[in-house]
């Protein structure tokens, strides 16, 4: 039986985190959730999801400090983060895209959307590398 994957999501507005909660309930995996930065890295330090799903605008630390910690430390630098966030300013996307994220989607948000980006991330982490050219001697 294959693992059931471990999702962080991580925003200040209770009912995103249930609208993202139920999606990707429904879709088998397993949710953890957080309302701000700081609850987000103790959840992380305590038991490493398998992706994030990290709103960028909330109390006490913002995502993008989130993200950078989360990168500063070798445990978890390699975890994908899913920014969901209000910020769609082409200078908020490419502060996302610096920072090393996964994929970045704007609220509001089509569940559906957000799912297939998990989705597709989950999978292409399960995936075996390519192989490496052989080289032949003759």
């Amino acid at each position: 039986m294959p693992k059931k994957h471990k999702i962080l999501v991580v925003d200040d507005q209770k009912h995103i985190v249930r609208l993202v909660q139920i999606t990707l309930e429904k879709a088998g995996y397993e949710v953890v959730t957080a309302y701000d930065g700081i609850e987000a890295l103790e959840a992380v330090e305590k038991d490493p999801p398998d992706l994030i799903v990290l709103d960028v605008m909330m109390p006490r630390m913002d995502g993008f400090e989130v993200l950078q910690r989360l990168q500063a430390d070798p445990r978890f630098q390699r975890i994908p983060v899913v920014m969901l966030t209000a910020k769609a300013q082409d200078a908020d996307i490419w502060r996302g895209w610096a920072s090393g994220v996964s994929s970045y989607l704007v609220k509001p948000f089509n569940p559906r959307e957000l799912l297939t980006f998990v989705q597709r991330i989950l999978q292409s982490l399960e995936e075996p590398p390519p192989d490496q050219e052989q080289v032949w001697e003759v």
